[in-house]
């Protein structure tokens, strides 16, 4: 059966995003949960993707992108936070309701509006959460930012993981978004769940 080509862009996706702010290497049964697929499923793709020269991959080792993956990867993560920015921006969402609006239209946005929205915006540097949003040469830059479970005191919040929207919603209704400082104090009164979803530059 062909693979569909939003198929083969989520999974590269994943797989990139996995590893964009730490260094633990993405392996089969991970990589199965992030996409809620079965495990047998996962595996028969990662070796279609190995032919296709997009992933590298030894037998219960770890999954690591290729030159060619990567690239791809970055195409579609560029595509998914320049529309969680614009969808934000433009069209009044809330930073916890883009995350599945995008995964839809990142596979339906052709070249030309998206660089059109790209314009719109200013050319964004980062999307609502504080991910990097790759540029048109597909180039990232990574913020110099710490968990904030491992930061000594405060900072200022660079970046927050999108996969819990209670506690998007918790943040803003607190006040807390994207360049907001964090105290040591307020730090300490943070619930535990945002300790390791939050991003900071320690002060």
């Amino acid at each position: 059966m062909p693979v569909s080509a939003s198929a083969i862009e989520d999974y590269v996706k994943v797989i990139y995003a996995h590893t964009e702010w730490q260094s633990e290497p993405i392996t089969s049964s991970v990589l199965a949960a992030r996409l809620g697929l079965a495990a047998s499923s996962v595996t028969e793709m990662i070796k279609k993707l190995v032919v296709q020269g997009l992933v590298l991959h030894e037998p219960y080792g770890a999954i690591e992108l290729t030159p060619s993956g990567r690239r791809l990867a970055l195409g579609i993560v560029r595509r998914h936070r320049l529309i969680e920015t614009w969808l934000v921006e433009q069209l009044g969402y809330r930073w916890d309701e883009v995350h599945d609006e995008a995964e839809v239209l990142e596979h339906a946005v052709s070249d030309r509006l998206l660089d059109a929205l790209d314009a719109r915006l200013g050319h964004p540097t980062s999307d609502p959460h504080g991910d990097p949003i790759p540029t048109s040469d597909l180039d990232v830059v990574m913020p110099d930012a710490v968990l904030l479970s491992t930061a000594e005191s405060g900072g200022t919040i660079a970046r927050v993981s999108d996969r819990d929207p209670m506690l998007l919603r918790y943040l803003a209704a607190e006040g807390l978004s994207i360049g907001a400082r964090l105290t040591a104090q307020r730090r300490g009164e943070m619930p535990t769940d945002a300790l390791d979803a939050i991003w900071v530059i320690p002060d």
